[in-house]
């Protein structure tokens, strides 16, 4: 298992760490996580990144930020687990993308920004995954309506035949 005080003498006193659950977790700054995502892989062996995504912070008693970015991270030859969360906030949300680290970030980057609005720096072909390009909010963040906007009237008619 990697050690906070090694993680924190290699990149620096701002990394924080919790355990919940048997599940560890480091906070890093968004200025210092691409560097910190990259040396997890290149001199720790978290060889797999197995999922990104994001949380919505909006309302929520003590939160100082918005959005979180989270990274859950794979050692594949220890099964060495690491969570890894950085804080994204509102007017420009926005985080280098590790799509050059991981080619699986890719449909993942594009889906969290698609939802929540953040964008990633770098990313090949940072589009709408799930909702159509002329959808202009983002359907997870928490000051969306559950009813919607009423978008719905400027989606095309699919018709198929034979219906």
């Amino acid at each position: 298992m990697v050690e906070l005080s090694v993680l924190q003498s290699r990149f620096g006193a701002g990394i924080t760490e919790s355990v919940f659950r048997d599940n560890r977790r480091i906070d890093v700054s968004s200025g210092s996580v691409f560097e910190i995502l990259s040396g997890l892989k290149a001199e720790f062996g978290f060889s797999m990144l197995i999922d990104l995504t994001a949380v919505d912070w909006l309302e929520y008693e003590g939160a100082t930020d918005r959005f979180s970015v989270v990274y859950l991270l794979l050692n594949m030859d220890t099964g060495e687990r690491l969570i890894v969360r950085t804080a994204v906030n509102l007017p420009d949300p926005c985080l280098p993308s590790v799509y050059s680290l991981w080619r699986g970030a890719d449909w993942m980057e594009r889906e969290v920004f698609d939802m929540f609005g953040i964008s990633f720096t770098g990313h090949p072909d940072l589009r709408r995954l799930l909702m159509p390009e002329e959808f202009d909010a983002y359907p997870l963040r928490k000051d969306y309506p559950l009813k919607g906007r009423g978008e719905r009237h400027n989606f095309p008619v699919i018709t198929r035949s034979g219906s």
